[in-house]
Parts: C-alpha cells; sequence; structure tokens
C-alpha cells in the first residue's frame, strides 16, 4: 500500500479507480487522511472543526456498499474537507466567527448534499476569515492558515484553509468558495487550481439564514480546489446543475460536459492578457511569471494579444456592494451584532460599522454601475474567447502584514489591495480560474488568471488543462507535506 504521504497526493479520481478495483478500501483511504491530518492540521491551522468520529462512521458505511456491489457515487469512499462557511448538518457551523463557535447547523448545505450524494467522506470543516470577509485566514476562533510553501505566510483566503489542504498534500480536493475572489486567491498563493463558475451554475440553498457569512453576496459561489484540472472539472459537475430549492438565480441550462473540455486545447483562440487590468500597481517580478505563461498559449496554438482592459472605478464599487449586502446580513444579523461586538474581528466589524451608513441612492448608483460593467466585459467577449490576468499582484506576504504599497503605489482597501484582479469578475458573473504559472524568486508560487465569457467554464477549463499539460505543476510538493 502506498504511504500517507502518497496518498495525499494522488488525484481524486485516481483514488476513486482505486476504490472501485478495491486496491483501497474506504476506512483504509479515511485513516490515512485523517493521520495526516494529525500531522499537518497543528503546522497549517487547516480546519476550525474536524469530525474524524463521523468521518469513519460514513467510511464503513461506503465501504459496506463497496462489498455489496452497491452503483458507487464518482467521490466514492473519498475524504474531502469543506470550508466553514457551508452548514453540514449536525456539526458546527462557525463561519469563522467566535459569535457562532458552539451553533449547530440544522440542514446540508447544497453543495455539501451533493457531495455526500456522490458519496464523499466530509472530514471537517475548513479555515476561514470570519464570515468569510477577508482574502486572507485570521479570525478569533483559533491559529490562522498557513502556506504550506512558507508557514509564515499567509495561504489567501477566505478558502485559506482548503487551499492549505490541498497544497500539503493532505487531500487533492477541497470544496471553498468564491464572493470576490475566495478560491482564486489562495489556489494563486498555494500553487494549486482553482476555478469559480458562471454566477449561478453552482445553486445555492434558498433557505433564509440569520447570519451575514452565508450567502451574503448574490456573486458568491462553492467551487473546488485542486491539485489537477481534471479533478476540479469532475467536482464542478458534480456541484452543478439547477435545483429547484436553490435560490432563485440558479441557471437552469444542462451543465456542459467538463471532462471532454479537457482535451479541446486553445488552437485558434483569441486570448486577451492585460498585466494590470487597467493601472492595477503589480509586483514586477508576478508579472514577469505571469507574462511568460500567458506566452505558452501562443505557443499551443492561441492568438493572444495584449489588451487595454479597464473597468473604470471597479474596485470602489466592489467594496460599495460588498458593504451593502453585509448590510443586508446585518439585517439577519443584528442580535448578534448588537449583542457580540466585541467578539468581533476588526476587520469584519468595520464592515458593518460601514454597511450601517449606506444610502438608498448610493446603492442605486453601484447597482447601474455593475450593469455597465457587465456590458464591458460582454463587448470584450464579443472580440475574444478568453482574458488572462496575473491573479494577484504579489507573492504570499507574511501573516498580518498585507502590503499597503505595491511598485511604490499606495493601495486602497489594504485588506484586498493584493487582490485587483479577481473580483471584478464576481460583479459580472463571469467565469475565471487560477492555474499555477510558477514561483517567485523566494519560492512562493504566483497565479495566472484566466477568465471566460458568461456559461462557458468549458473553454476556461480546457485551456487550463492545456497549460497543465504543457507547464505541469501537480508534483510540486512544498517543505510542510
Amino acid at each position: 500500500m502506498e504511504s500517507d504521504r502518497e496518498l495525499g497526493f494522488t488525484p481524486t479520481y485516481k483514488l476513486g479507480e482505486l476504490i472501485r478495483t478495491k486496491s483501497i478500501s474506504p476506512v483504509e483511504l479515511t485513516e490515512s487522511h485523517l493521520r495526516r491530518a494529525d500531522v499537518l492540521d497543528p503546522q497549517l491551522g487547516i480546519f476550525i472543526t474536524r469530525i474524524s468520529d463521523m468521518a469513519m462512521d460514513a467510511a464503513r458505511e461506503s465501504e459496506a456498499a463497496v462489498m455489496r456491489g452497491d452503483s458507487l457515487g464518482p467521490l466514492h469512499g473519498v475524504p474531502v474537507p469543506v470550508k466553514d462557511t457551508e452548514p453540514m448538518s449536525e456539526v458546527i457551523w462557525t463561519h469563522g466567527s467566535l459569535t457562532y463557535k458552539d451553533d449547530i447547523a440544522q440542514f446540508d448545505s447544497l453543495p455539501i448534499s451533493r457531495l455526500k450524494a456522490a458519496g464523499a467522506i466530509i472530514t471537517g470543516k475548513t479555515n476561514t476569515p470570519e464570515n468569510g470577509f477577508a482574502g486572507t485566514t485570521e479570525n478569533r476562533l483559533g491559529p490562522p492558515a498557513r502556506n504550506p510553501w512558507d508557514p509564515i505566510k499567509t495561504p489567501g483566503g477566505s478558502s485559506g484553509g482548503a487551499a492549505a489542504a490541498v497544497a500539503s498534500g493532505l487531500t487533492s480536493f477541497a470544496s471553498g468558495g468564491d464572493g470576490g475572489g475566495s478560491i482564486r486567491i489562495p489556489a494563486a498563493f498555494t500553487g494549486v487550481y482553482g476555478i469559480k463558475a458562471t454566477q449561478g451554475r453552482v445553486p445555492r440553498s434558498g433557505n433564509s439564514i440569520r447570519n451575514a457569512g452565508f450567502n451574503i453576496m448574490n456573486n458568491a459561489t462553492s467551487g473546488p480546489l485542486t491539485r489537477t484540472v481534471r479533478d476540479a472539472a469532475e467536482a464542478l459537475k458534480i456541484l452543478s446543475g439547477y435545483d429547484p430549492t436553490g435560490e432563485y438565480g440558479t441557471i437552469t441550462d444542462d451543465v456542459p460536459d467538463y471532462l471532454s473540455a479537457l482535451g479541446k486545447g486553445v488552437k485558434d483562440l483569441r486570448i486577451g492578457w492585460t498585466p494590470d487590468m487597467g493601472g492595477n500597481p503589480v509586483d514586477a517580478e508576478v508579472i514577469q511569471v505571469a507574462e511568460n505563461a500567458a506566452q505558452v498559449f501562443e505557443e499551443l496554438g492561441a492568438k493572444v494579444e495584449t489588451v487595454d482592459f479597464k473597468a473604470a472605478a471597479y474596485t470602489e464599487v466592489f467594496w460599495t456592494f460588498f458593504d451593502y449586502f453585509t448590510v443586508k446580513g446585518l439585517d439577519a444579523a443584528r442580535d448578534d451584532f448588537d449583542n457580540h461586538r466585541d467578539e468581533m474581528t476588526d476587520y469584519f466589524g468595520a464592515y458593518m460599522d460601514r454597511a450601517a451608513t449606506l444610502s438608498a441612492e448610493r446603492m442605486w448608483n453601484i447597482f447601474s454601475n455593475i450593469g455597465s460593467y457587465r456590458n464591458y466585459v460582454n463587448t470584450y467577449f464579443s472580440k475574444y474567447d478568453l482574458l488572462l490576468s496575473p491573479t494577484l499582484a504579489v507573492p504570499a506576504f507574511n501573516i498580518g502584514q498585507a502590503p499597503g504599497i505595491i511598485d511604490g503605489i499606495e493601495v486602497p482597501h489594504k485588506l484586498w489591495g493584493f487582490t485587483p484582479f479577481t473580483y471584478l469578475f464576481n460583479l459580472t458573473g463571469n467565469p475565471a480560474a487560477s492555474v499555477p504559472a510558477g514561483f517567485s524568486k523566494t519560492s512562493m508560487p504566483i497565479g495566472l488568471q484566466i477568465i471566460g465569457d458568461m456559461k462557458d467554464e468549458v473553454s476556461v477549463l480546457a485551456a487550463s488543462a492545456a497549460f497543465e499539460e504543457a507547464r505541469p505543476w501537480s508534483d510540486n510538493r512544498p517543505p510542510v507535506s
């Protein structure tokens, strides 16, 4: 039998094959995963809540199904951690907030329901900032999530625990969520693959939630962090598709054949490259690595050209929009805000304070601007098939030390100033992924963002797979692994 470490780095689809051929049992695989978690979690702050006993019960049931010859789902017997912004019935659901440290969820979110239906063994709830409201992963519940490439540095956020789990080889698939870049940010910082589908492709529960951290923004979506594009395509297929119990706005179209997209390549595609998306400050080393990665698509047969892609003032619009949805959540969490303000992190408390001052007139202007951004991006995609940019403006930085100055220029919203390229596509709803593009001089991962037209995850996945084949990354092993 392979070592625990090798199993942790084995792609999810191969683990499924091992289980279906009875080369390994779900119990053996889950026990291996839990031993790895015992080693890696204390070093990297991966989990908020571990549910080892529950996972082992599920693994035994899964093994019994294998032995009976039952029909097996695509994730049958595979251990999968999930982000703690997703509720799972009978499990503590903190959202990364001290206020909810003892709350037990009463239902499964739709993504968790679909993972369970696919046979996944849920092993715990991964670390996230308070209510998912930061691009790094620190909260008041416990230690921060850490980057396996250098544990003094952040793995990003808000799916920081999930990314650390994948990068360190605890798992080859962890479920995350992206409302402003929260899948793509940690994917880029930790050197793994992450994709945010088109807004509405992955349905969200239509339940009325009492907390600001769940379904806070109409542009948030659950999605995979993985080591391979194939694992991401298979996971996205599981998570995607209309559900009549989901929120309004779910896409009703049939889910595309994501797996067949992986062999399409990029020949003859028209691809635009922007190093700064309209003048945002970017570390010169990041531009160099990302631009070299963008040129690979030219080698693969696409036509790549530098474009003047500039959606004016989207930074301020996004943050006002973000604050607005904090107001919506604040109404549901009014008692928590009034009675537990001293338990909140500084950053989440500041959001709540700003949100309470927004006027209806300002919000009307914001929603008008969102429409203009969608028109701008739609016009771009009438001429091009894909857009490429750096995923982030800098490599990972020390925990608690987000850069206020990048390339000699002061950045707005210091807590998120290092990520000016991700959240525009939450406003517009376009699918976007981060692929590992290379490393900085200090051996920290740098990501390339691939953005597609609305509902066109197929082109994003095809380009991601073509790049993965040309510049493989899945064998990269960080120091903490």
